[in-house]
């Protein structure tokens, strides 16, 4: 697989692809990503907060200006476990509890307090 290159008019450190999610709350938000994914970042209340998850960015706003927008993404953790439960004790509920797929991820399925729909998994190996 070919590395990818860093486009010259995107700025350093982004992807060519940043998700940006628009919830009311936006404080709140940034702390339970903060919690769960142990993502890095402070909350911004004049524009949109950067938060870092690994090696990704999501630009997260306040509604007001934007119509609230929830996401679907797909996260690969560390410890699939352990995140799944810090998700739960931060009152987002289980769409599908942790299991290995045969495709080599162990994986689960939450739903945070604002919508958005989390497919948090770990890669381990394909058979």
């Amino acid at each position: 697989m070919e590395q990818a290159t860093h486009l010259p008019n995107t700025p350093e450190g982004w992807h060519t692809i940043t998700p940006r999610i628009v919830v009311s709350e936006s404080k709140p938000f940034v702390d339970f990503l903060k919690h769960v994914f142990e993502a890095e970042g402070d909350y911004l209340q004049e524009r949109p907060s950067v938060i870092t998850i690994g090696d990704s960015k999501l630009m997260i706003s306040d509604a007001g200006v934007r119509s609230q927008s929830t996401a679907f993404l797909y996260v690969y953790v560390a410890d699939l476990d352990a995140t799944y439960h810090r998700a739960l004790e931060a009152g987002a509920h289980s769409l599908e509890e942790p299991f290995d797929t045969p495709y080599g991820d162990r994986r689960c399925m939450i739903e945070d307090s604002w919508g958005n729909t989390w497919q948090i998994a770990t890669h381990r190996s394909a058979p």
